[in-house]
């Protein structure tokens, strides 16, 4: 066991300087980020008040397009199509909602992602500030959208308010989501638990993502070995934001209450055997074929140990209201690209 403590180690370690170096680099790039967001929504307010003042039709973009770009022929971003969404980011959103809402610490393309989600504010609001703490990219962010996270996020069932200290809690709770979403698998809806495993290993990356940010992957059928016993644990993780190891068990079928006391008995080992003084009590998160309900409530009321529940599932049960109509990056860039060439014809 003791290769698998130095792996164990070495893992927190590389995820703790991991997200420092990627904290600083985006704190550099948030400085010329800001200016250049405030930028363009000066200019969208510029053609606003022009258009409203003067009368002015749409024909004052292509002009304004035609002459910014010839005196600035080495800056991008001022073709007619992204001053017409400069004009509509500061329809949408004041100068004072900017700031507020941190909408100048995410990307451009970012931004006019979420200008066309169809989400509202309060929405828009969740998806700019967890695309700030996690650094998400516009794929990424796509992609959360259209699995609905705001939906999700914070929704499992636990017993973490009784069984942790504030603010551990809430962070806690927050960081779980119900339910997974593991459609990348490409398996079938009778799949077994070990299927599923094997999976989510091969697919790690895509895993992790969907687990959110702060996972570090310790091991699959991770041994314990009480008194002469050997058990298996599914999934192992250490979570840095928590400092806690986290414990997850797959099930394919219903939630059944005897999961609780076997989870319940895992983190009493892994707090023994695993964590250091430095660590948070361990956390277990079950995950299940079946909705979660009443029945997991009672099962986790009188446990002694942190446990969340949430439902998880493949892509042949995905429900429609996860399912979307909003088209995909690709789609998106291909369809902007013929609508700019199409103006910039129409400059000439």
């Amino acid at each position: 066991m003791g290769k698998m403590i130095i792996d164990q180690e070495y893992n927190k370690l590389f995820l703790e300087l991991k997200t420092r170096v990627t904290a600083s680099r985006y704190r550099a790039a948030v400085k010329v980020n800001n200016e250049l967001i405030n930028l363009y929504h000066h200019i969208g307010n510029i053609i606003l008040q022009s258009q409203e003042k003067e009368g002015w039709g749409a024909k004052i973009i292509n002009q304004l397009s035609m002459d910014l770009r010839a005196e600035f022929p080495d800056m991008k971003g001022f073709s007619p199509q992204n001053l017409k969404y400069m004009r509509k980011f500061a329809e949408e959103f004041s100068q004072t909602e900017i700031g507020q809402q941190a909408v100048d610490q995410i990307p451009w393309g970012h931004i006019v992602l979420l200008m066309y989600s169809g989400l509202d504010k309060d929405q828009i609001n969740f998806y700019v500030n967890q695309t700030v703490e996690n650094g998400w990219s516009r794929n990424v962010l796509s992609m959360q959208i259209e699995t609905k996270l705001h939906k999700r996020k914070g929704t499992a069932v636990t017993n973490f308010d009784k069984k942790l200290p504030l603010p551990q809690s809430d962070l806690a709770q927050s960081t779980l989501k119900n339910p997974y979403l593991f459609d990348f698998l490409s398996l079938g809806d009778k799949a077994q638990e070990r299927e599923v495993e094997k999976g989510l290993v091969k697919h790690i990356e895509k895993f992790l993502l969907e687990l959110g940010e702060g996972f570090a992957f310790l091991g699959r059928q991770y041994h314990l070995q009480v008194e002469d016993q050997d058990f298996y644990i599914d999934m192992l993780f250490y979570h840095i934001k928590l400092r806690s190891f986290v414990v997850l068990e797959l099930k394919s079928g219903q939630f059944k209450p005897e999961y609780a006391g076997k989870m319940n008995f895992y983190l009493s080992a892994v707090d023994d055997l695993l964590k250091h003084s430095g660590d948070n009590p361990s956390i277990g998160l079950i995950l299940c074929r079946s909705k979660v309900g009443i029945l997991a409530e009672y099962a986790l009321r009188d446990m002694t140990k942190p446990i969340g529940l949430a439902e998880y599932r493949l892509e042949d049960s995905l429900p429609d209201d996860i399912k979307t109509s909003l088209p995909t990056i690709e789609e998106l860039e291909s369809e902007l690209s013929k609508r700019i060439n199409s103006d910039e014809d129409g400059d000439e």
